[in-house]
């Protein structure tokens, strides 16, 4: 007889969210409280996030109950496949695809306005999942394991730089890439894909002068202040003005319209102008608990497809924090990537909640069988100190 040993779900998780939304809501209230009070409602951008989390949070509890095996069906990663692809295509179209600042990325239904890279993203993670654990030792051969499965992540980056979209049609590529190493890939092969990847990021940027001029700027934004060098020379008064504690909460001034988009891609300059250097440190570590806490649940995961899965998932996560946080702090080049749980858009934090709640049935699941063999034979079981000693390893490497 074989069963499966269910548990709660990862209760720290579930608190870091909760703790990241609500600073992250603060921190929106904020950044969008001075310009949305001209406009006759200072709560609205509040108000459409907290839709948005409603939404997130129903999406999250309803799958943290659903088996996250059964995503692993064909059937269902070709339904998602199909559905992420329609509306990649649907978004592109002049007269479907909502245009704002001359980027097509948003699809407006009923009303409401979606994202379909955000759907993408995760698409990507499960296809990728099931896609390596059917592949097994195969990953192994560069031509005949690893480039086959790049094909999908390639048509989304593609479809994604029509919107144009560099910033999110790059991150699916570069999650993509950490889960083929989270799967065993060779470190040669992670080396030449890298560099692959580098220079296929470098000849788009370099191919326009707009992104080559950006791509130039941050070395010193102040050069180009009144150009390209604006967004980020703005965002480096915003911290600087913060200091070690902060100018108090929505006692910042760079967000009376001298920094572009404070409530979306610029939104941690506004935590460190309101909440400074320990507020920036504290949403920091918060976004490396909730990585830790991700490499836990993938690693105390037996299960092959749900560790790949968990990993995946927190990646995504962990990498487009990364991203946001080493733009607005002038380590790579502007961008526009969201802060999730953070940055205004219902589609956004829809998508990580409903995310999470996966990476919470992954943590549900102990992922080792029971098995029983009658007439003398040998019961297979954690112990608990085994458990404890799995629980508390490093979560490197995966495989």
């Amino acid at each position: 007889m074989t069963q499966n040993v269910r548990r709660a779900c990862d209760k720290t998780i579930v608190l870091l969210m909760v703790l990241l939304l609500a600073l992250g809501l603060v921190t929106l209230f904020s950044a969008t409280y001075y310009q949305r009070t001209a406009s006759g409602d200072p709560l609205s951008a509040v108000k459409k996030q907290l839709i948005g989390v409603a939404l997130g949070a129903a999406a999250c509890v309803c799958l943290s109950h659903v088996p996250y095996r059964t995503y692993r069906n064909p059937r269902v990663m070709l339904l998602l496949l199909g559905v992420s692809a329609v509306l990649l295509v649907l978004v592109i179209i002049p007269g479907i695809g909502v245009s704002i600042n001359g980027s097509r990325r948003w699809l407006n239904i009923a009303g409401l306005s979606m994202q379909p890279s955000e759907f993408a993203k995760y698409t990507m993670v499960i296809f990728m999942t099931g896609a390596l654990d059917r592949r097994g030792e195969r990953i192994a051969s560069l031509f005949g394991g690893v480039a086959p499965l790049l094909i999908v992540p390639g048509v989304m980056f593609l479809l994604i730089l029509e919107q144009p979209n560099l910033s999110t049609g790059g991150s699916i590529l570069i999650c993509a890439l950490l889960m083929l190493f989270a799967a065993g890939l060779k470190k040669r092969h992670m080396a030449l894909l890298s560099v692959c990847g580098l220079g296929l990021g470098a000849f788009y940027a370099w191919s326009a002068p707009y992104r080559r001029e950006r791509l130039l700027s941050f070395r010193d934004p102040f050069a180009k202040m009144s150009d390209e060098g604006y967004q980020l020379s703005q965002s480096l008064i915003a911290l600087g003005s913060g200091g070690i504690f902060g100018m108090g909460l929505g006692q910042g001034k760079q967000k009376f319209a001298y920094l572009p988009y404070p409530e979306s891609d610029f939104i941690f300059a506004i935590v460190g102008e309101d909440f400074g250097l320990l507020g920036c440190t504290a949403v920091i570590l918060l976004f490396a608990a909730f990585v830790f806490a991700g490499l836990r649940v993938a690693l105390s995961c037996r299960d092959r497809y749900g560790c790949l899965l968990a990993a995946g998932i927190t990646s995504m996560i962990g990498l487009q924090a990364f991203i946001n946080m080493g733009v607005v702090t002038g380590i790579l080049p502007t961008t526009g990537l969201p802060l999730p749980f953070f940055s205004a858009g219902g589609t956004s934090v829809t998508m990580i909640m409903a995310a999470v709640g996966i990476l919470l049935n992954i943590s549900r699941e102990d992922g080792r069988a029971l098995t029983n063999h009658h007439g003398g034979g040998k019961q297979a079981c954690d112990t608990r100190n085994e458990k404890k000693r799995r629980d508390r390893r490093w979560p490197w490497p995966f495989w």
